[in-house]
Parts: C-alpha cells; structure tokens; sequence
C-alpha cells in the first residue's frame, strides 16, 4: 500500500512539473523568439472587420506590419468581459509576443491577463491603465473631430448638427467637444445634439438614432460608431452625413462631407521596430496625433466648396506642424462656467478625463 502511495506521490509531482511548465512555456517561448526577433502579433477586434470602420482601419495597420515579416493572426467581434479576456489569454498563451487589444472595453481584460504573462508586450487601445508589460495608446482623432466640425459648421443651413454617439466615456465625450469647437469656431449659431446609442456595432439601432436627429432637423450627421447607419440614413432624407474610422463616402457619395479617420500602420510599424531592437518599455501613454500621420480626415466630398475646403485645409496645415489649439480657452461647458480659461491649454490628463460637454452641445453625458 505505501507502495502504491509513494508511486502516486511521485507521479503527481512529475506531474505538476509538466503542468508548471505547460502554464510558463508559452510566456518563455514568447521571451525567446523576440529575442530571435521572430514575431508573432494578435489582433483582437470589437466588431467584424467588414469593408469599413474601426475595426477595419486597425486591420489595415495589421496588413501593414505583415510586410515587415510579422506572423498576425485576428479574432473579430469579441465581446468585451469574460469573452476578451478569454481570447486574449489564448493568444498569449499560442505564442503571441505583441497583443493588441483594440478596444475600451479590453482594458479590464489585458490588465488581467498581462499578470500571468509577464514576457508578452500588450497593448492596449483608448484606456488609461499601464503595467511593466502593458502600454495604452490611442491617437489625437479629436484633431481630425475639429476639422469635420469646421466642415460641418460651414456646410449647415439649420444650424443643428446631429451626433450619433456610442458610450458615454471621455474618448467619445472628447471628441463631441471637438467637433462642437470645430463647428461653432466658423459658426457660433451652430450647435449638436447627440442621441446615445450604448452601441459600438449595431447599424439598424445606429441609423434609427440619425433618423431621430433628422427629425429634429439636424442636417449634418456625424457619428463615433462602426457601422455606416447614420450615414444610409443622412443620404435617405438628401442630408449631408460625416463618417468616422474610415472613408464612408461609397455608402453615401452624394451625401458624405468628410470622415475623421486613422491610419495605424505609422504606431503598429513602430512597436513592432521597438521590440525587435529591444527599446520596448512597458507603463506608457502613447497618444500620437497628425503631425505622425496617425489622424487625418478623408477627401472631401464634391459637394463642399473650395472655400470651404481652403479654411479647414489651413487649420489642417497647423496640425501637421506639431500646432494643437483644439482645447485652448476661454471653453465654457454647458452651464455657461469656465473650463478653460483664456488662453490656457487644457492638459493630456484634463483630456483623457473629459466627462462634460462644451458650451453648443445639446444632450446629457450619460
């Protein structure tokens, strides 16, 4: 009997051996074939990559590291929870030495991950939270918000500006603020009303919201959602529509002004540069904006006037020098009290925090 116990014994000790290192061979592997300079990169997506949107434009960036020898691999429209956290440990544990995690509501997930694999670089897209192996990032888009905004100021003729917007949290709060300075910096009658949708992915439930806004007369729809509802639904009623993530135009041409969009492969090709010399350093912010190419806006439309055109184009040019004037006061909020004083520059931590709407919006942040 105490035998069969001491063969048992020995067995299960063999056994948590291979089970030890079952759990850190992964990590390990990941370590060692960045050493190599061998990469394997995960992608994880909100909603379905498709022909447009976010998840489409951070798809292009993956597209882009591939042609510097880069292995990628993606998964699409994971849930944000229990299910993220799922497919992130996954990838990390098949090898991936880079995850990118794409969206706000990973962020809970990364973190949590990121402690069991200390030997993998994670980053993580539009959060605030940082570790030795996890960086946030996010670009200025809040600059090409304005930009639109100019547009849409100068091509209304209600004044009412429609939003359809997702979640109420400071990246999507920022840049409502952004677009409602753009606008109302070439039209000071303008303003924007923003119907929530809680959505990121939902087109039928998206364009019902412009159709809201259409209803109360806004004739200009912007949007921060994935899909091209709000634009289908401004190019029904003969409204003008401005997209979001990526040129929208096709879904709409007689009606698309503009689109605030990104362009990920300058941020991905330099992580991917960072880890294979070994300068990868982990509990950053990283927050790029237009002089590094990550924001733009797409071709105009040809409906809007060169005149129109001209004035966004000059206000565009300062970006591109570096020139971030977006949130400099005086900036009231919506009762009329002073956020920003004049000539005071709001900071990265002000801008990152934002929960309240500027003087022109209509609408509650919740």
């Amino acid at each position: 009997m105490k035998h069969w116990m001491r063969t048992l014994g020995a067995l299960a000790l063999t056994l948590g051996f291979v089970l030890a290192g079952c759990q850190k061979g992964p990590d390990k592997a990941a370590e060692n074939a960045t050493t190599a300079g061998e990469l394997k990169v995960g992608f994880v997506y909100t909603s379905p990559v498709g022909e447009a949107g976010y998840s489409w434009a951070q798809d292009q960036g993956r597209k882009a590291i591939e042609k510097l020898g880069v292995k990628t691999e993606f998964v699409e429209s994971v849930k944000e929870g229990a299910d993220a956290e799922r497919v992130i440990e996954n990838m990390a544990r098949s090898g991936d030495q880079i995850i990118f995690a794409t969206s706000f509501g990973f962020m809970d997930p990364t973190m949590k991950v990121a402690k069991d694999y200390p030997n993998v670089k994670f980053m993580h897209c539009s959060g605030f939270k940082s570790a030795e192996n996890v960086d946030n990032y996010f670009g200025r888009i809040y600059q090409a918000r304005y930009l639109t905004g100019m547009v849409a100021g100068l091509m209304t003729k209600t004044n009412i500006l429609g939003y359809v917007a997702a979640f109420p949290i400071p990246e999507v709060i920022r840049g409502i603020n952004a677009f409602t300075l753009g606008a109302r910096s070439v039209n000071p009658k303008a303003q924007v009303r923003v119907v929530w949708t809680k959505t990121w992915f939902d087109p039928a439930l998206e364009k019902d919201a412009a159709i809201s806004l259409l209803d109360v007369n806004a004739d200009v729809i912007a949007q921060h959602q994935d899909s091209a509802g709000p634009q289908e639904a401004a190019a029904q009623r003969g409204k003008y529509c401005i997209g979001y993530n990526s040129d929208m135009s096709k879904f709409a041409p007689k009606a698309h002004l503009t689109a605030a969009v990104w362009n990920w492969a300058p941020l991905y090709e330099s992580i991917v540069k960072e880890v294979r010399e070994g300068a990868w350093k982990g509990g950053r912010s990283i927050w790029w904006g237009m002089d590094k190419g990550v924001v733009d806006i797409a071709p105009y439309g040809p409906m809007v006037p060169k005149d129109v055109q001209d004035k966004v184009n000059a206000q565009k040019a300062l970006f591109k020098k570096g020139e971030d004037k977006v949130f400099v006061g005086p900036i009231k909020d919506q009762a009329g009290q002073i956020k920003f004083a004049a000539g005071v520059k709001a900071e990265d931590k002000d801008l990152l925090g934002m929960t309240w709407f500027v003087d022109g919006v209509v609408g509650s942040v919740q």
